[in-house]
Order: C-alpha cells, then sequence, then structure tokens
C-alpha cells in the first residue's frame, strides 16, 4: 500500500473541517427554535377564541361533551369537543349550527 505522503497534509484537515461543518449544521438545526415537530399541549382560551367554530352546548364535565359529540359526528355533524377556560363547550361549523342543536335537543327528550 502507497503511503499518502504529502497528501495527508492537505486531506486531513480537510476532512475534519468536514466533518466539523456537519456536526455544526445538525446541531444548529437539532437547537433551533419555533421549528419543532412536538406538538405543544393545548391551552383553553374563552368560547369566541376558536374561529369560525360556535360553542352550541355546555356540558358539564368532560365525559358528558365527548358523548355530546359522538351523538354529533354519528349524525353526520363534524363537531369538536373543545376545553375552554368556562370549561367544555361543543362546537360545531356555523352551517351546522341549527342541525346540531335540533340533535342535541332530541336526545335529551
Amino acid at each position: 500500500m502507497q503511503a499518502w505522503n504529502s497528501f495527508s497534509y492537505f486531506f486531513g484537515p480537510i476532512v475534519a473541517f468536514t466533518g466539523i461543518g456537519l456536526m455544526v449544521l445538525v446541531l444548529r438545526w437539532g437547537f433551533a427554535h419555533g421549528g419543532s415537530l412536538v406538538e405543544r399541549p393545548a391551552k383553553p382560551g374563552n368560547p369566541d377564541e376558536y374561529g369560525m367554530l360556535v360553542p352550541i352546548a355546555t356540558p358539564n364535565n368532560y365525559i358528558e361533551g365527548e358523548i355530546l359529540r359522538q351523538s354529533l359526528v354519528n349524525s353526520g355533524i363534524r363537531a369538536s369537543l373543545a376545553q375552554t377556560n368556562d370549561g367544555p363547550r361543543i362546537m360545531v361549523w356555523p352551517k351546522d349550527e341549527v342541525q346540531a342543536k335540533m340533535i342535541l335537543k332530541q336526545g335529551k327528550q
């Protein structure tokens, strides 16, 4: 095997700086702010802070809210259960508001 001779003085630092440069790039990406792939926990807001969604019901607890939400989903209405500052709320889109209220009213009878 032939020795590198004078090339080792040239390629040794290039390989070292390339390795350090790659490590710097990976560490900058890993410790960068604002680009996390981990979802942050949802923080509750006021019932009027949920965009276009309209609150239609105020269940006593989260379990009752999930039961009401499932009854709406089974009826074909997209519904969300949001934990607001005022307690759990069932939220639907404005076009489904009247129909959702009728379905919930029928379920309580």
